[in-house]
């Protein structure tokens, strides 16, 4: 039988595969709701199994060297690698895929030699700290402190520094951060159930919420490049979820939090495709549907339906059309098309002309295979299962 996170993470399955109903992201959320939307997430069409196409981009993933080996530019573990890492071991967990499981775990080893560990970045930068998030999804598995030492040590290094507000001075008010931060902070607290890492994350969200979102419930790239771009707002989007599935109901944030969030998904549903995607630039009509934030999209909604958060009568359809307009864009070796590459602000891209910022946003190259789309893939699959 495979290891279960000893922090009770997947303590509420309750469907199996074979019936192919969904849940949520993690199942130690005081406010789950107990299916409000399950018949939204069963009798998939052939080919649109969660559960297939979750352990088929996993596997795609477990078969990959990582990007230092071939690329000079970088020199350590970086986050697209850890969050497909990350959606990786969900999928491998919830469909009970022990062979997938072991592979994914071994492919953390080499980190843990002397020489393996220079690989890991000791950079104070969101795009590195995330790295502890495997390590603690590991601990959760297998229950090994070496690897809860290790998580741990990036979260808590993430906030040595602080600005006056008890905000880690690793924030930059991007878009981008409310996923890259909250992860890690959020798996530090499901391992080990200290509230301060609650505190830290919901300080920063709220920070984030007060300063980015828009009154139609979107959120800027940045204040100085206020476009808003679909993955950018694909982070925010599944950073709320992660945030708000341990985030307990009296905490003081939780209602704020809570706002912005529903806040976001009733001003995506505006933006919907009738194809089930969102496009590069969500509100730009002009613009290309683009998969990894449709993906990120789709996990906030599905788990919010799947604990209650959302009305799943309005939500759910919207859900199950997102996630069946995705499965075509995965081709026959598990890649996802139609990603975009790494996208910086435009703003230090191109400088502060918006029609200049708006043609760098369009002009974005497109990839196949791209860790950006693959990771929310795999992340949706579980939420879809559990």
């Amino acid at each position: 039988m495979i290891a279960t996170r000893s922090a009770g993470v997947f303590a509420t399955f309750i469907s199996s595969v074979a019936m192919l109903a969904g849940c949520s992201t993690t199942s130690d959320a005081p406010q789950l709701a107990p299916e409000p939307g399950a018949s939204h997430f069963t009798n998939w069409p052939e080919g649109a199994d969660p559960a297939t196409i979750g352990r088929r981009i996993a596997n795609n993933f477990v078969a990959r060297g990582f990007d230092f080996e071939v690329n000079s530019l970088h020199r350590w573990i970086i986050y697209p690698e850890v969050c497909a890492w990350y959606g990786a071991l969900l999928v491998a967990q919830i469909t009970e895929d022990d062979s997938l499981q072991r592979q994914l775990i071994g492919k953390f080893d080499q980190f843990r030699t002397p020489e393996g560990a220079a690989r890991l970045s000791p950079r104070s930068h969101v795009d590195y700290r995330i790295t502890g998030v495997v390590p603690l999804e590991i601990y959760m598995i297998n229950g090994d402190p070496s690897y809860l030492t290790l998580g741990r040590d990036f979260a808590d290094k993430q906030w040595e520094t602080t600005t006056p507000d008890g905000i880690t001075t690793e924030a930059r008010y991007w878009s981008d951060d409310l996923y890259m931060l909250p992860v890690l902070q959020v798996q530090a607290y499901r391992a080990t159930k200290d509230p301060k890492y609650l505190d830290r994350v919901a300080l920063t969200m709220v920070a984030y919420l007060n300063r980015l979102q828009q009154p139609n419930g979107l959120f800027l790239h940045s204040p100085d490049s206020p476009f808003y771009w679909g993955r950018g707002n694909g982070w925010v989007a599944a950073g709320l979820a992660e945030v708000l599935s341990v985030l307990p109901p009296e905490h003081r944030h939780y209602q704020r939090i809570m706002q912005g969030y529903r806040s976001m998904m009733a001003g995506l549903l505006k933006y919907q495709g009738a194809d089930g995607l969102w496009l590069q630039l969500v509100d730009q009509p002009d613009f290309w549907p683009e998969t990894s934030g449709s993906a990120m999209f789709t996990f906030a909604l599905v788990e919010g339906v799947k604990r209650g958060w959302l009305d799943a009568s309005r939500y759910g359809p919207a859900a199950r059309k997102a996630w069946l307009g995705l499965v075509p864009y995965v081709d026959a070796e598990a890649n996802v098309r139609e990603t975009v590459v790494g996208t910086n602000k435009a703003a230090r891209e191109v400088g502060e002309d918006l029609v200049v910022q708006k043609k760098y946003y369009f002009d974005r190259p497109r990839k196949t295979g791209d860790l950006h789309g693959q990771s929310p893939m795999m992340w949706t699959a579980a939420a879809l299962l559990r």
